[in-house]
C-alpha cells in the first residue's frame, strides 16, 4: 500500500508539473502553439519555378530550313546551257593524288559562261570546283562531288552540291541563292553534252516568286551540236541580262 500511494504521489505530482509548464512558460507556450514555418524566398522560388515550367511545356522550335506557310511551294523550271568557249584558262587540273591516273583529291576548279536555254542570252558564268572521288575505267569516267554556283547578273546567284559523273546524268541539289533566288531549294538535273565543254541544266526551283520570263522560254533541245546566237555570244546589246556576269 506504502508502494502505491508513493506511485500516486508520483503521478500527481508530474501532472502539477505539466500544468505549471503550459500556463508558465514561454518555451513551452511556443511549443505549443507552433506553426508551419514560412519563407516568402522559398514561397516566390517556387512560384517562378512553376511558371517557368509552364513556359517550357509551351515552347515551340520551328527549324528555320522549314519552308513557312507563305513560303511559295509551287515548281519553278529553268533551263541554263553551260559552255566552255576556252578563253577563260578553265577547267585547272590540281593533281594532288601525284598519281598517273586520276585518283581521289585531285581537284578541279572552273568557270564557264552560262546561256538561257533557248541560247539567245547570255546570263553569267558558272564558279566552283570538283572532287574527285572515284576513277571508274569500266564506265570510262569518274565521279566527283561538285560545289559551285550560277551567276546570273543583277539577278543574283544560285549555289548547288551533289554528284557530277561524266558518263551519266546527275542530280544535284539546290542549296541556296541570292537576289530573287534568295531562299530557293530543290534540284538540277546535270546533263553532260561535250565532257568537259558543254552541259544542260534543268532546274527544278521552289521557295521563290515568279521567275521573270526574260530566263523563261522553251529550250532548245539538248546536243553536242548546240551553240549560243552570235548576239548572245558576242554580248550584244538585248541579247545579255543586265549587269550579267563575265
Amino acid at each position: 500500500m506504502a508502494a502505491a500511494s508513493s506511485t500516486s504521489a508520483a503521478f500527481r505530482a508530474a501532472s502539477s508539473s505539466v500544468k505549471l509548464l503550459t500556463s508558465s512558460s514561454p518555451t513551452a507556450q511556443n511549443i505549443l502553439s507552433f506553426k508551419p514555418f514560412s519563407n516568402p524566398l522559398i514561397s516566390n522560388n517556387f512560384r517562378l519555378t512553376a511558371n517557368s515550367a509552364a513556359t517550357c511545356r509551351s515552347f515551340t522550335c520551328k527549324s528555320q530550313s522549314t519552308p513557312s506557310d507563305s513560303t511559295p511551294t509551287k515548281v519553278q523550271e529553268l533551263n541554263v546551257y553551260e559552255i566552255n568557249e576556252r578563253d577563260r584558262g578553265s577547267p585547272a587540273f590540281l593533281k594532288l593524288s601525284q598519281k598517273d591516273v586520276n585518283s581521289l583529291g585531285d581537284l578541279i576548279p572552273f568557270t564557264n559562261k552560262i546561256y538561257s536555254g533557248s541560247l539567245q542570252k547570255r546570263l553569267g558564268i558558272t564558279a566552283g570546283i570538283c572532287i574527285l572521288i572515284k576513277h571508274e575505267p569500266e564506265k570510262k569516267g569518274d565521279r566527283y562531288e561538285a560545289i559551285f554556283s550560277f551567276y546570273f547578273g543583277g539577278y543574283g546567284h544560285i549555289a548547288v552540291q551533289g554528284p557530277y559523273l561524266t558518263y551519266e546524268d546527275t542530280y544535284l541539289a539546290v542549296t541556296g541563292g541570292s537576289g530573287i533566288f534568295e531562299g530557293a531549294y530543290g534540284q538540277v538535273k546535270l546533263q553532260q553534252l561535250v565532257f568537259p565543254f558543254k552541259l544542260f541544266y534543268t532546274f527544278y526551283l521552289k521557295g521563290i516568286p515568279d521567275l521573270p520570263s526574260e530566263l523563261l522560254g522553251p529550250p532548245v533541245t539538248p546536243s553536242p551540236a548546240v551553240e549560243p546566237s552570235a548576239a548572245a555570244k558576242g554580248c550584244e546589246a538585248g541579247a545579255t541580262v543586265s549587269n550579267f556576269t563575265n
